[in-house]
């Protein structure tokens, strides 16, 4: 494995992990009635997290398997984990 895909496979690995945490955060959410009201708040940051990682997870995925199949499009996959990359840092870094 080449530096490069060993480095999207830890991308891939990590946002994927942080969106599947996050989807299971919500589902339960979504089943807690009683507290609907305490976490009210907290339910527009939470689908804007999952839709930033799930998405990040998603273009990171489909860079590491066009540089693993050297694909004709790797370069815009590459181009696209780093805009995801740098919009999630550009959302959660500490202001």
């Amino acid at each position: 494995m080449r530096p490069l895909a060993a480095l999207l496979a830890i991308l891939a690995g990590s946002a994927v992990a942080l969106a599947t945490g996050l989807i299971m955060t919500w589902i339960v959410i979504l089943f807690l009635p009683a507290d609907e009201a305490r976490f009210a708040p907290e339910q527009p940051a939470l689908v804007r997290a999952v839709l930033v990682f799930t998405a990040f997870a998603a273009v990171t995925g489909a860079s590491f398997y066009s540089e693993q199949r050297a694909l004709s499009w790797r370069l815009r996959a590459h181009a696209a984990s780093i805009a995801m990359f740098a919009l999630a840092v550009w959302l959660y870094w500490p202001k």
